[in-house]
């Protein structure tokens, strides 16, 4: 091939990618705030060590805000924003209401690096370290975040239905989904252990229970005796859906492997936990993971990295908020 046709080629390349991921990420460094907040880590370490004392679950919830965020429209602190003129809030689009939370607690935070540092720490960027330290505290890996993400100035509360997986969803629908935002396969089951700690209501679960998918009979791939177990936590009628079960039976506080094991042994809570296991490519990962927590952990590591470097806002795009919750 001549060398213009090749850079031709590695042109279009440059586009297509520029096309389908067109925030840059380039300026995301581990070392941003250096030099303009040193002490940002300790402080959100500090908020979410407290909010740790009132609620075992906070670690969880953080988590999945920064999932939920960076799932519609990139990394850019727009799940936070409130209700406003000209914002439709995305907290509210129905994949978010009532299933996310830990909001004050990320206003507490941004509180105290306003007291330190005004003006300079992202919400976009509290979120992603904030998951950090909650992973660590619970005995998981941790990691350098990469940090200099901006907060966006609008939100998408019709994207996120199409854009956020659900509880309801196919292994197929599931992989396109994290396909659509630049993670594979390794990602997604990576990042589905993040279900090692956390709850889930039973209105996210019961219809395996009883009548999957129609067929007047539980989900084959559940365990007869958890399925017991869940049954007696959440009776059939829906009156119990907002009960909260754990999501990883065996350790459901901690962050390790174990949520690979239940797989393993047909002990997945929600339908898309288990149907990791449905698919080679997936089982294989899953079973990689259940085998050596060091290898999920490392796994895990990048994958966070991964989804922390969807499409951010960075340079001048964008705007450090001095509340989460509006637009300056």
């Amino acid at each position: 091939m001549s060398s213009s046709l090749v850079k031709m080629a590695i042109l279009f390349a440059s586009l297509l990618i520029m096309f389908m991921f067109p925030r840059s990420n380039a300026q995301l460094s581990a070392t941003f705030y250096d030099s303009t907040c040193s002490n940002v880590s300790s402080v959100v370490r500090g908020v979410v060590e407290r909010a740790a004392q009132n609620d075992v679950r906070i670690g969880a919830k953080l988590i999945r805000l920064h999932f939920h965020d960076c799932f519609v429209d990139g990394c850019d602190g727009s799940l936070l924003l409130d209700d406003a003129d000209g914002i439709e809030s995305e907290k509210s689009a129905a994949p978010n209401n009532g299933s996310v939370d830990g909001f004050e607690v990320v206003d507490e935070i941004k509180t105290a690096l306003e007291n330190v540092c005004p003006g300079v720490v992202s919400c976009a960027d509290i979120l992603a370290i904030s998951s950090q330290i909650s992973v660590s505290l619970a005995g998981g890996p941790t990691w350098q975040v990469q940090l200099g993400r901006r907060d966006s100035r609008t939100a998408n509360r019709a994207g996120v239905t199409g854009a956020l997986p659900n509880a309801l969803e196919t292994l197929q629908q599931i992989t396109e989904k994290f396909n659509n935002v630049g993670l594979d396969s390794t990602d997604l089951v990576a990042l589905s252990g993040a279900h090692t700690f956390g709850r889930a209501r039973c209105a996210a679960f019961s219809h395996r229970l009883y009548d999957f998918n129609g067929s007047g009979n539980p989900d084959p791939s559940l365990d007869t005796t958890y399925l017991e177990t869940l049954r007696q936590t959440c009776p059939q009628g829906g009156s119990n859906d907002n009960t909260l079960t754990n999501l990883d039976r065996s350790s459901p506080d901690g962050f390790d492997n174990d949520y690979f094991t239940n797989l393993q042994n047909n002990q997945g809570l929600l339908q898309t936990d288990q149907e990791l296991k449905s698919e080679d490519d997936t089982a294989d990962i899953v079973e990689r993971f259940a085998d050596s927590q060091s290898d999920f952990f490392d796994s895990f590591v990048q994958s966070m990295i991964n989804m922390g470097n969807i499409r951010p806002l960075t340079g001048n795009d964008g705007e450090i908020r001095l509340d989460c919750k509006r637009v300056n």
